[in-house]
């Protein structure tokens, strides 16, 4: 016999007597709300379950009022990397690269926008009718994004989760992300003091790479590190700064964004400068940066190719400067050396695709030298000389 709608109905009628219970508790802190929610659970005696479905019923009470109620198990899988909630009945997840349907579903839609709307709000993240798109960063640096309905049929949630799971370069050439070569150019670029950009899709890995990148840098360095969300973990460096963008309040006030951060950091005499990710107007002074006095920064962004990335990439930075295409176009190719290019497979297979150097540009236009190529998925080719390897290597003071 299907115990579920019981359950559920049970769930209902002991929430809304711990809401009564904690009516004159203004915040009641989680330990303390576990608490009431034994103490509910013990003295209602219309409850006939067993010790176990009672601990069971206390954790599902909690995570209906605390945490994401019936998705909070796919939060505390660690093998999981992304959560999507297409309505009440439509949930995925996304584990090993690939994607897969769960059983797991929501009481109605109701029951759906409620969880989520009161998660957001306990975070001073508001999410109604008045404000029906809202993001969201957990303190375990997971990034969470909501839609309501009109603007999405359903209530839909997107949660990228960080597993904290760090890949070094040994593992990465396992897996057959980067070939062993390669792997020894880019970890010689990065003790030269190479301007490295990454591009790649969504979830390609770009992150992923640039911690492991970083782990190459000299450890007497001083460097500045700027996120939207703390990802990276640089270890072994004792002269380490580390700045996190924060959203705005509730009144729209107190926003600290990658563009400001960026022009803090070079009030901070770094020797590099790594910046999680430039999506927009922010670029302009990360090419500032870059230009400035700063060799071996590193940063990622989204594009489908390394030429797209700069294409991309100049029209960002046109958008927050008055500079003409030309300067951009001539400050980018003298900011940046190596460009590389991450992409993900159908299969969710990550591997570098190719990797470019950047040359002075031509006419005002973008000029790369391909170094390594992906042909077919099946592993990275060198299709430049040894000697030109070792220019494009060569330390840049």
């Amino acid at each position: 016999m299907n115990k579920t709608p019981e359950l559920d109905t049970i769930k209902e009628q002991l929430t809304y007597c711990v809401l009564n219970a904690i009516r004159n508790e203004s915040d009641p802190t989680d330990d303390r709300l576990k608490e009431i929610i034994a103490d509910v659970i013990s003295n209602t005696e219309s409850i006939r379950l067993s010790l176990s479905e009672k601990r069971d019923m206390a954790k599902r009470v909690f995570n209906s009022l605390r945490r994401m109620d019936v998705i909070e198990p796919l939060m505390q899988d660690p093998t999981i990397t992304e959560i999507m909630v297409n309505g009440p009945d439509k949930i995925f997840y996304e584990r090993g690269g690939r994607l897969f349907k769960s059983d797991i579903k929501f009481k109605d839609e109701e029951t759906l926008k409620t969880v989520i709307s009161c998660f957001f709000a306990n975070r001073n993240r508001p999410l109604n009718e008045a404000n029906p798109i809202s993001d969201l960063r957990l303190p375990d640096g997971s990034r969470a994004n909501a839609v309501l309905a009109p603007i999405a049929s359903q209530t839909t949630v997107t949660i990228r989760k960080f597993t904290g799971i760090s890949h070094d370069i040994v593992t990465l050439i396992r897996q057959g992300f980067i070939s062993e070569e390669a792997a020894r150019f880019l970890s010689g670029c990065v003790r030269n003091k190479k301007t490295i950009f990454l591009s790649g899709g969504t979830g390609s890995g770009k992150t992923t790479f640039l911690n492991c990148l970083s782990s190459f840098i000299p450890k007497d360095e001083r460097v500045v590190t700027i996120e939207d969300s703390a990802e990276l973990n640089l270890q072994g460096i004792d002269n380490l700064v580390r700045m996190e963008a924060r959203l705005p309040g509730p009144d729209g006030s107190g926003e600290v964004n990658i563009g400001m951060m960026i022009r803090a950091s070079l009030r901070m005499r770094p020797d590099r400068i790594i910046v999680g990710e430039v999506r927009g107007s922010e670029s302009a002074d990360m090419m500032n940066a870059l230009n400035t006095g700063h060799p071996g920064s590193m940063c990622t962004g989204h594009a489908n190719s390394c030429f797209e990335m700069l294409e991309r990439l100049t029209g960002m930075v046109m958008a927050g400067s008055n500079l003409p295409y030309d300067a951009v176009v001539t400050q980018l190719s003298m900011g940046i050396d190596i460009i590389l290019h991450i992409s993900r497979s159908r299969e969710g297979r990550r591997y570098i695709d190719e990797i470019c150097n950047v040359m002075p540009s031509e006419g005002h236009e973008y000029k790369l030298k391909t170094l390594y190529v992906n042909k077919g998925g099946n592993g990275l080719e060198r299709i430049c000389s040894d000697e030109e390897l070792k220019n494009v290597m060569a330390y840049k003071a």
